[in-house]
């Protein structure tokens, strides 16, 4: 299939082949028929994204605060190279559209394979999407230009802003901001029994938005003017569509309400709030959060847990319902909104009149219209002729990656490129966003939506796995049962009977396994084990992890997709300090904090103990300030002390004190990657894999022991 991809560094759109979604549960795949090209939206992306670096930084703030506070930790170089490889990773743009339903996964009810459905947030400009079903709605009968139900979400955040300023049935409403957001809300207020009151730079009017009036924003008596309208009360609410960098919609509101009204804000403007007329008329104001209530919320979102309707009567879902309602019953008619409807394959053109508009025409509303096109079902698409290759040799290692996340792309797939000893073969996730990104990057030969294509392929020496954590044993399991290499990021695992597996698969297998614990190959922690020889002289290890606050609702926060970040990310400092000890690990011990702040077990006190006689703590904590170095490990030994700083430097404290710095932060993985390519050539033996496994099991033992305490 196509999907359109914006590059954020250079304003480039691009229109992407990669392979179709696959359902999941709660999901639903639909062929797109019309998506929306927002005029606001849409064209401030895009304009960003053509911007110099100086522009964008400067437009920007709160990242170039994110980029310096990174630099204090973790060093420049570090910092500068994250920060322009996120710019180089391509956008996916659109989130409004219709289309029919093809396949509905485990959970949808309410849809059936071909229904007409309106859909939003996951609504890609791209031939085909999969779509979470509380994002969804089905189009009534009644609707005969389904053109129109491709605004839904426009619709749904023109309502959810309706809903938050508590618009009651023959009120006065003005509407600050005339463009196509603009126009809806005007017409939905106007379907619901209100006046209108439209205000603009420009006169923007049309006849079949019904406004009581139209005053210019700029006119020096537009509130004398209101309040003429309103028999010198104000209007009773406010409700801002416009996108402007000023703050003048603020004041404008301000200055044209009545006592006690709402000023709403869906639009993107300055937001410098006046005390006095705020306090005077004892205004309120407030900001809607997109098309309502579960937008960002991954457990409406994506594992469709639905709002029960006494508690939210407008979700973001039954926003849209209630647009397609009113263009059921003929409330609501935007037809003569659609001012443009380009071919898919035309859309490039349709963000230049967004961007430059060189013809100046005049547009609202802009569609995307999709043709049919065999060739988007495929669930494999070659790539063939996307870089000129060399021959390869005979030592580069063939790479079979399956998913294609954050980590991957912005961590797994630059540094593996270069070290230039692995060749990019085949990719394999289960939807189209995530394997164009990646592929747009890197260049595999194929990509694929069947993951199987890759164990199949006996070209492929090396299967990476870095998907969400519940799905790493199944991979690695059918990996190796396929005689493949696997490299798994970590975990390995979430409970003992998927260890068990692993296990067995690797005993019984020909392939090799590592585990992505990169910091025992960091060359300063390799320093600190020459330095003090903990390998012969048992030490005391002491590892702070200021990991930093992570939200509830993240996936791996999620015991049964991420297992928690003990699991999924403290494996790493265990890992770090059996490297440096070199015995054999006998004792762990779990102690979780006690915070009502901090329900989530990611606050924890880890206790190790080795063969050798030396002991080791961990402290693992999310309460910690960003101010602060993210990971410090201290080695007691012999009158010497060893202090790390985040990968940053090395202080040597002994008979004098020595203090080793790094330009750039390197936390092994470049060095971890070398090493599988040694391994594979049969240079060296795998000798980390059994600390990967016996960390894993009292890991995973420690935590079940705690959990069944009484």
């Amino acid at each position: 299939m196509k999907q359109i991809f914006l590059s954020v560094d250079s304003g480039e759109i691009k229109i992407v082949n990669t392979p179709c979604p696959i359902v999941k549960d709660n999901m639903v795949i639909v062929e797109t028929f019309y998506s929306v090209v927002s005029a606001g939206t849409e064209r401030t992306i895009t304009s960003f994204g053509g911007k110099n670096l100086i522009q964008k930084a400067i437009e920007r703030p709160d990242q170039v605060k994110k980029v310096t506070e990174k630099i204090s930790t973790d060093g420049i170089l570090t910092t500068m190279e994250a920060a322009f490889g996120k710019l180089k990773e391509p956008m996916p743009m659109g989130y409004s559209g219709v289309g029919k339903v093809v396949e509905v996964g485990k959970g949808v009810t309410k849809v059936s394979r071909g229904d007409l459905v309106a859909m939003v947030g996951q609504a890609y400009h791209s031939e085909v999407n999969r779509v979470g079903h509380n994002l969804i709605e089905k189009i009534p009968d009644e609707v005969e230009d389904i053109r129109q139900a491709a605004f839904c979400a426009l619709g749904g955040i023109a309502l959810e802003g309706i809903h938050q300023a508590e618009v009651i049935p023959g009120e006065t409403v003005a509407v600050i901001g005339m463009g196509l957001l603009g126009h809806i809300a005007a017409r939905i207020l106007y379907a619901y029994g209100c006046d209108v009151i439209g205000f603009d730079v420009a006169d923007k009017t049309l006849s079949d938005t019904r406004l009581k009036a139209f005053i210019n924003s700029t006119d020096d008596h537009a509130a004398d003017t209101t309040l003429s309208l309103t028999k010198g009360r104000g209007v009773d609410k406010v409700i801002i569509t416009a996108a402007a960098d000023s703050n003048a919609p603020i004041e404008l509101s301000e200055a044209i309400t009545r006592d006690r009204a709402i000023i709403c804000m869906i639009g993107v403007t300055k937001m410098n709030l006046d005390r006095r007329p705020f306090y005077n008329k004892e205004l309120s104001f407030k900001i809607a959060r997109s098309y309502g209530a579960g937008r960002y919320d991954t457990s409406y979102e994506e594992d469709g847990v639905d709002y029960p309707i006494g508690y939210v009567r407008f979700t973001e879902g039954r926003n849209v319902e209630e647009f397609l309602r009113l263009l059921a019953t003929k409330r609501l008619d935007i037809s003569d909104l659609i001012t443009h409807v380009f071919p898919f394959e035309k859309a490039p053109d349709a963000y230049e009149m967004l961007t430059d508009n060189s013809k100046h025409e005049q547009y609202i509303g802009i569609l995307l219209k999709y043709h049919q096109n065999p060739e988007k079902w495929k669930k494999t698409v070659k790539h063939t002729g996307a870089v000129s290759r060399k021959k390869l040799s005979n030592e580069k290692i063939n790479l079979g990656l399956i998913g294609a996340g954050n980590f991957a792309r912005a961590t797994l797939l630059p540094i593996m490129q270069e070290t230039g000893l692995f060749q990019f073969k085949g990719l394999a996730t289960t939807g189209g966003s995530a394997s164009a990104q990646a592929n747009e990057m890197f260049s595999f030969n194929y990509t694929t939506n069947d993951y199987r294509k890759l164990l199949e392929d006996k070209k492929i020496d090396l299967i990476a796995i870095s998907t969400q954590h519940n799905s790493h044993a199944k991979f690695i399991v059918e990996a190796l049962g396929a005689g493949k290499h696997v490299y798994c990021e970590k975990p390995l695992c979430l409970n003992a009977e998927e260890l068990k597996c692993i296990k067995s698969a690797y005993e019984n297998g020909n392939g090799e396994l590592f585990c992505g614990l990169n910091r025992r190959h960091a060359p300063l922690v390799k320093q600190i084990r020459r330095t003090l020889q903990t390998d012969k002289i048992p030490a005391v290890y002491s590892y702070i992890a200021n990991a930093g606050f992570i939200p509830a609702e993240h996936w791996v926060q999620d015991e049964k997709k991420g297992g928690g970040r003990i699991i999924g990310e403290a494996c790493h400092f265990i890992d770090t300090i059996q490297s440096l000890d070199g015995s054999r690990l006998t004792g762990m011990q779990v102690n979780f904090a006690d915070n009502a702040a901090y329900p989530k077990k990611d606050n924890a006190v880890i206790n190790l103990q080795f063969e050798s006689g030396a002991v080791g703590t961990i402290i693992y904590t999310s309460m910690g300030s960003k101010k602060y170095p993210k990971e410090q490990l201290r080695v007691f030994s012999n009158g010497t002390i060893c202090e790390l700083n985040n990968y940053v430097s090395l202080t040597t404290y002994s008979v004098n004190k020595h203090i080793e710095t790094k330009l750039k932060q390197d936390k092994g993985i470049r060095d971890e990657y070398r090493y599988i390519a040694e391994v594979l050539r049969g240079e060296r033996r795998n000798e980390v894999i059994d600390d990967a496994l016996l960390g894993c099991e009292m890991l995973l033992g420690a935590i079940n022991t705690l959990v069944e305490m009484p």
